[in-house]
């Protein structure tokens, strides 16, 4: 079982949830049906009912039933399919209320009788979708607000003990009416079956010491949704919170959680911001049902995670092709709107850029060169020039290492000052040293870097170690703040990110203590979009799904190597 105010209640496919988080750190006092079509929209309220009032419930949810319990019944829901759930009560009722208070010509939902499913239907000005509720056995015993407009009250009832069973759907405009030839109970156990497959194709190595893995792939599974709007392909949001979208570079890592066991779905997670690329070769910040936002870009791991993908998926020539073009545009992105003429070090123009929206290193000036990018663009050129080999294209395979090395080259010689990397300012070439965790990113280029620079920077990676992980600012700094975002709390990528590089630094140990600290992290407090790096608590959106990504990453290779579980085990080198 698993706690609603943690991690909605979804399905694989489905584009709406049952939670009570019904807006950006809001939560309702009743569970709340929450749809992520063209935003995050609560449409209607759950209230279970008796004697014409508001019932006493307790609340419990395991992957493929929700139940309301009081002393004198009970109601259940279960999905039946990604678009319809079901609910059936036994000696206990419910009230079904439109969440929105007021019909205008532009928004709320409009409640009436459609006669020809014979079902109540509301339509949903905020997510442009209808909500068909259809009586399957009993009775509504209480209705309001039906074709009223304006202001007003809009529910209907299922009465306290008499059992009734309703079906709910979410569609378009026009579907025949509601039939099913399954029991509910029926329904329940096919939507357990879906996701114990699930659990098993992703973590079939889990055990006691991986107590974490099955509710990590959970929020995976339930965070999924099908194609629609401006998802081409089915996406695994990062939540079905507020952080509803798939951002560009969060999606590798459920790419490589993937991979393994899902290889079709992880091959679709690392491609979708891909089909949004723009004629640049630059990648969105961000893709959501209804919009696309170009605004910002996010960090250029994608040849990290290509790498280590290739290791794990049967990848076709066609599909090799198609990825090397899309991922060489990316890089020439970078290396031509992002160099300022005559530098040979890209920059970023805001903290967002570099996915670590405010971290220190940002503090003085916005636009910079920094490590962490010249080391991610080092590792995707060398991913571009393994490309270009296997493809026969071995003069584009000589300019992608040249280029390479170069920016290696620029990399040590004008970013490593004083036994630590700096950021330059992309206009004046100021240098400044951060305490941020950013700025020892670059232990990512592992044995790439000379011995002496990986010991410096392992020597400051633990520094930023506390009881629960690597928090992102030392807790020792001016600067770090418990709930600062990028400015002291513990995060998924950044763990997953110099766990590995430590590991090919030579640096097995550090890559160990890390790597438990986090598991030990996810499995007391959940999968927190971050955390609090001196007490472990969860903060912002509680069910993140890079962060269960990460989680099942590390336990994948804890559970297969216990003490020297390595990212790259069984990858090519």
């Amino acid at each position: 079982m698993f706690s609603l105010h943690d991690i909605p209640f979804s399905y694989r496919g489905s584009w709406f949830d049952v939670s009570p988080v019904i807006a950006e750190k809001t939560y309702a006092e009743d569970l709340h049906l929450v749809s992520h079509q063209t935003g995050m929209h609560p449409v209607v309220r759950f209230l279970p009912w008796h004697d014409d009032a508001r019932a006493d419930t307790r609340v419990t949810a395991t992957p493929s039933r929700l139940t309301w319990h009081s002393d004198g019944g009970r109601v259940e829901l279960a999905y039946e399919n990604p678009e319809t759930i079901r609910l059936r009560g036994d000696g206990l009722g419910l009230r079904i209320e439109v969440a929105a208070g007021v019909l205008t010509p532009f928004t709320g939902s409009y409640l009436f009788h459609d006669p020809v499913a014979g079902a109540h239907v509301l339509t949903s000005y905020e997510t442009g979708r209808r909500y068909r509720i259809t009586v399957l056995t009993g009775e509504i015993t209480g209705l309001a607000g039906v074709e009223a407009l304006g202001h007003g009250d809009r529910h209907l009832t299922l009465p306290a003990g008499t059992g009734w069973e309703i079906a709910i759907e979410e569609y378009r405009t026009g579907r025949p009416p509601f039939r099913s030839s399954l029991g509910f109970d029926e329904v329940a156990a096919a939507a357990a079956a879906r996701f114990a497959a699930f659990a098993d194709a992703v973590a079939p190595w889990r055990s006691s010491r991986t107590p974490a893995a099955e509710l990590a792939a959970y929020v995976l599974w339930s965070a999924t949704v099908d194609p629609a709007g401006m998802v081409n392909r089915p996406a695994v949001l990062m939540s079905k919170h507020w952080m509803d979208k798939v951002w560009s570079w969060d999606h590798c890592f459920n790419a490589l959680a993937l991979a393994a066991g899902e290889p079709g779905l992880s091959w679709d997670q690392f491609q979708l911001p891909f089909d949004h690329q723009d004629p640049t070769g630059a990648l969105p910040d961000s893709i959501a049902h209804s919009e696309v936002l170009h605004n910002f870009v996010k960090p250029p791991i994608h040849g990290w995670a290509l790498r280590r993908l290739r290791g794990q998926l049967h990848l076709d020539p066609e599909q090799l092709s198609e990825t090397y073009k899309r991922l060489a545009a990316w890089t020439r992105f970078w290396l031509d709107q992002r160099r300022v003429t005559g530098h040979r070090l890209p920059h970023y123009q805001h903290g967002n850029d570099s996915g670590w929206d405010n971290a220190t290193t940002f503090d003085d000036d916005r636009v910079i060169e920094t490590a962490d990018l010249a080391a991610f663009l080092i590792l995707q050129l060398r991913e571009l020039t393994s490309l270009a080999g296997e493809l026969g294209r071995p003069a584009d395979a000589q300019e992608w290492e040249t280029t390479a090395d170069s920016l290696r080259d620029a990399l040590l010689t004008e970013l490593w000052q004083d036994s630590r990397f700096v950021s330059a300012a992309a206009r004046t070439g100021k240098l400044r040293a951060s305490s941020s965790l950013l700025d020892l990113m670059p232990i990512v280029l592992g044995d790439d870097l000379p011995a002496d620079v990986r010991a410096h920077l392992a020597t400051r990676i633990e520094q930023h170690l506390t009881a629960h992980g690597l928090a992102t600012e030392p807790t020792t700094s001016p600067h770090y703040a418990a709930d600062g975002y990028w400015r002291g709390p513990i995060w998924a990528p950044a763990t997953v990110l110099i766990e590995d590089g430590l590991r090919r630094a030579g640096y097995p140990a550090l890559a160990d203590t890390i790597s438990d600290r986090f598991r030990a992290l996810c499995e007391k407090s959940g999968f927190a979009e971050n955390f609090d790096a001196e007490t472990g608590k969860g903060l912002r959106d509680r069910a993140y799904t890079w962060t269960a990504s990460s989680y099942l990453i590390l336990a994948a290779a804890y559970e297969q190597h216990p003490r020297s579980g390595s990212l790259t085990s069984g990858r090519r080198q």
